[in-house]
């Protein structure tokens, strides 16, 4: 049966390391591409605020090629957009056709992605779909992946959630109302260990930070743990 060439939309982050777990299984698709998209201001991964150092070591350990989407320190729509659609065309080129994500249960977001392959003529595969998240959690901690709470939203979750690693105690611990996998933006994760990892990423924890944004009028704040490579 002929393996359909495949990028996947790497994150860093636990989502990301358990629906490439299953890709990975999957005879259909041959994972050949991660593609992550960096904040270049900051040389940082856009949303989790993983220092690239990190990023690089984690690709390492998994053993497969890296694509990056380098943005702006500012981004609006439009240019991530366009800075995406340029991305895309080349891995287009070189002869991918289809694109893996970690997608849940978020239906505008995931009829987003598809919208946006579908010029390029691209298939989406979401291994995760609609899968109960509370279950994908011990799935996770379960099977021996291992990763480390990096970000989280200021107005959902105290500053002591920044830098937990993921275990029992903190899925029971999660406020009622939050998502365990934090599908909803609640919190991102740096996964520094999976099964099919070469070897586990070493880090040290640095100092949390609160960050503030003003997105047209809209205001946010989140809770960054700066991790810390080990060499």
């Amino acid at each position: 049966m002929p393996q359909y060439k495949t990028y996947f939309n790497w994150s860093t982050g636990k989502d990301s390391a358990l629906a490439l777990h299953y890709l990975l299984q999957d005879e259909r698709f041959s994972i050949e591409c991660l593609l992550t998209s960096i904040n270049a201001h900051h040389n940082r991964v856009s949303m989790h605020g993983l220092r690239t150092e990190l990023l690089n070591k984690q690709l390492k350990a998994i053993g497969i090629i890296n694509e990056q989407l380098l943005l702006p320190e500012q981004t609006d729509n439009q240019t991530y957009e366009n800075l995406m659609r340029s991305k895309v065309q080349d891995l287009k080129n070189k002869g991918f056709t289809h694109s893996g994500f970690g997608d849940i249960f978020l239906e505008d977001l995931k009829k987003y992605r598809e919208q946006q392959l579908q010029a390029f003529a691209i298939q989406c595969a979401f291994p995760l779909w609609k899968r109960n998240t509370k279950e994908l959690m011990h799935e996770f901690i379960d099977s021996g992946f291992k990763a480390v709470v990096v970000c989280v939203n200021a107005t959902l979750l105290d500053k002591s959630f920044a830098g937990k690693v993921i275990d029992e105690d903190f899925i029971n611990d999660l406020p009622l109302g939050i998502d365990p996998c934090g599908e909803n933006g609640e919190f991102h994760t740096f996964c520094f260990y999976a099964p099919y990892y070469k070897k586990e990423v070493a880090f040290t924890k640095g100092e949390t930070i609160l960050r503030e944004y003003n997105n047209n009028g809209t205001k946010s704040s989140f809770w960054f743990c700066d991790l810390l490579p080990v060499n």
